[in-house]
Order: structure tokens, then sequence, then C-alpha cells
């Protein structure tokens, strides 16, 4: 990329805090709860996207997350999007990371401190249920959705984000033992997070890792591949 663009870091609000020394970025942090419903994920990222007056080299703070990013337009920006799921691999450290804990426990449930404070979990789920249909309703729901999970690991990046969450993630636990779960905890690292750290600082060298579209693209689900 030889032209140096200004950098605007579109993110989901789970990385608030994590990128905001750049001082001369601007980052815009849109709700947790976008990833649970893939289409307004799409429309809101498309509407900043939209709105952002000056060609800029765009760093998305998303993975795939449910397609919600499939047909994302670039318009007159370049894209930058980690070349994952969702932020579960990016809080682990890396996609291979992701792929190889996958591989080796396939039944495994991942919520990640967005999913606990946007309420996206079996406990949340089951709360909000019992209002709806009823008790019995609910646990038979309940159970449909997660009788095939055998564990239920939350993942940090960081120690400090383990103590903070820690307490919700076991509350979310104890209830998930009804389903045969088993509670562990993941600590990943900031490596990801660094290479997105980089970009900021060197456009010239974004990797594999991640995803780019030039201006006027489109970005698709197979880029993911």
């Amino acid at each position: 990329m030889s032209q140096t663009l200004p950098v605007v870091f579109l993110a989901c609000k789970v990385f608030e805090g994590i990128l905001e020394s750049k001082e001369e970025s601007n980052n815009v942090f849109l709700d947790y709860g976008l990833h649970s419903i893939p289409k307004q994920l799409t429309k809101a990222v498309q509407e900043q996207l939209d709105a952002l007056p000056e060609p800029s080299l765009i760093v998305l703070g998303y993975g795939l997350c449910g397609n919600g990013l499939n047909n994302i337009k670039a318009g007159k920006h370049t894209l930058v999007i980690p070349k994952a799921d969702d932020c579960v691999a990016m809080f682990m450290g890396s996609r291979k990371r992701y792929m190889d804990q996958f591989a080796e426990n396939p039944g495994t449930y991942y919520p990640t401190k967005g999913w606990f404070e946007v309420g996206s979990d079996p406990l949340s789920e089951y709360k909000k249920l019992i209002p709806k249909y009823g008790e019995e309703t609910a646990d038979w729901l309940m159970e449909t959705q997660y009788q095939h999970y055998k564990k239920l690991v939350f993942v940090a990046h960081t120690e400090d984000d383990l103590k903070t969450y820690r307490p919700r993630a076991l509350e979310v636990a104890a209830y998930c033992e009804r389903f045969g779960m088993v509670y562990e905890e993941y600590q990943g690292s900031d490596e990801f997070i660094q290479k997105i750290d980089n970009l900021f600082d060197f456009q010239d060298k974004i990797s594999e890792e991640f995803v780019v579209v030039q201006s006027d693209g489109i970005l698709k689900q197979e880029m993911f591949l």
C-alpha cells in the first residue's frame, strides 16, 4: 500500500480501551449486541463507513461474526479485517490457536467479556425466555440449544479481564452444569491485538492474518477461508 491513509478503528465495544492510546486515530465503537443479529451488524458497520467523508484505512475490530460483515462495501475506503470468525480467536492470540482448540474440543462454548456485557450467554437467555414461554418450555428450548456442548471456556486476553469477569462466568457455568458442561478458563495473549495495533504505523506490512478490501471492493465470506 504505497499511499499513507488516515486510520479509523471501527470496532465492537469489546475492544474499547485496548487501542485508545493511538491519539492520531479516530476510534468508533459499536454496541456489543450487534453480533447477535448479523443483519443489524451489517447495517451499522455500513452506515459508519458511508458516513466517513475522507478516504481512510478502516481497521475493523470484528471477525466475520456470523456473516455480519459479508457484503460490506468498502466505498472510497480501504478495509483491513482480522481473518477470524469472531473476537474469540483475537483474544486467544491467533486464529490458528482458536482452530487448534476447536479441533481438540469441538463441543465447546466460548464466551468472552463482550458476551457477558450484552447478556448473550445461556443464563441470560434462559431468564429472558421464562417470561415469554414459562419455565418448562424455557428449559426445553435451552436443552435443545446447548445439550451438545461439553465445555464452557471463558476466553480473555489478559489476567485483569479474567478476574473482572470471572464471577459472572462462574454464574453462567453453574447454570450450564445442567447440560453437562465443564467450566474452564483460557487466558490468551495480546499477540493478535498487537498486530492490529501495528496497522496504525505500518500500512505497508499487512500480514496474511488480515483480509484487505481495496476501495470500491466488497467484503466476501470466502475471503476468510
